[in-house]
């Protein structure tokens, strides 16, 4: 039987607005991308989130982002190399001390929206994103879009990259993101998006699938995923 990780991104309710369902996510997912704080999340959604991911035996990723708490992290910013890499630092600290009070850890880092996108061709700042995993932990993985800056950083900066895909979102020709503002950029077809799950699984260049946790009907969505890959003889299993 193959395997493929399931990836979400969770922890991204803030204060008294709640988004997205954590506890049934956590039931379906292998790997879990919880906000640090920067984009979404707060240090009582990183507890529980860690608290989840301990009891349920989840691999715990941070969500790292452009401090952008207006824009949900969405909007494109240019950020000098150094304060980026000051922030990246600084989300990392918070996630992993919170996790270790849960006797869990961080296991990997994922950047999130705009700054997933910005590293997918800038250089500059796709090297203050490494240069910050590697003086934080230089074991810990990456986890980003194939032939992407931040691959190519990380192994610049010796880290460990895994490729990941998503299976509820558009891609333009050239393999990067469909922008969210473009229509049918974002695949909400529970069906649909289990189909191509197990299609880029079977690709055999893919680590992990994502499914976003902030979309509607993401429990739904997430458990077709999980169904269709186990379906197909294909186990989900976190790759960290």
């Amino acid at each position: 039987m193959s395997t493929v990780d399931l990836n979400s991104d969770l922890g991204e309710s803030f204060g008294q607005w709640t988004l997205g369902d954590d506890a049934a996510m956590f039931d379906l997912v292998s790997s879990a991308n919880v906000a640090c704080g920067f984009h979404a999340g707060d240090p009582l959604t990183m507890l529980r989130c860690s608290r989840l991911a301990a009891e349920r035996g989840t691999s715990l990723g941070a969500h790292v982002a452009y401090r952008d708490l207006a824009g949900f992290g969405r909007r494109e910013m240019d950020i000098a190399q150094d304060e980026l890499h000051g922030d990246v630092l600084y989300q990392l600290a918070a996630l992993a001390g919170i996790a270790t009070s849960q006797g869990t850890r961080v296991g990997y880092v994922k950047p999130h929206g705009a700054l997933y996108n910005r590293i997918v061709h800038d250089g500059k700042q796709a090297d203050a994103v490494a240069r910050a995993v590697r003086d934080f932990d230089p074991t810990l993985p990456v986890l980003g879009l194939p032939g992407s800056a931040i691959e190519r950083a990380a192994a610049e900066h010796g880290l460990p990259f895994f490729r990941e895909a998503f299976p509820d979102r558009a891609y333009t020709a050239e393999g990067t993101l469909m922008p969210r503002s473009q229509p049918g950029a974002v695949i909400t077809d529970p069906a649909t998006v289990g189909a191509r799950a197990v299609e880029m699984a079977r690709s055999g260049s893919i680590h992990s699938l994502c499914v976003h946790g902030d979309t509607p009907g993401a429990v739904a969505i997430a458990t077709a995923v999980r169904a269709a890959l186990l379906a197909a003889n294909i186990d989900v299993r976190a790759f960290v």
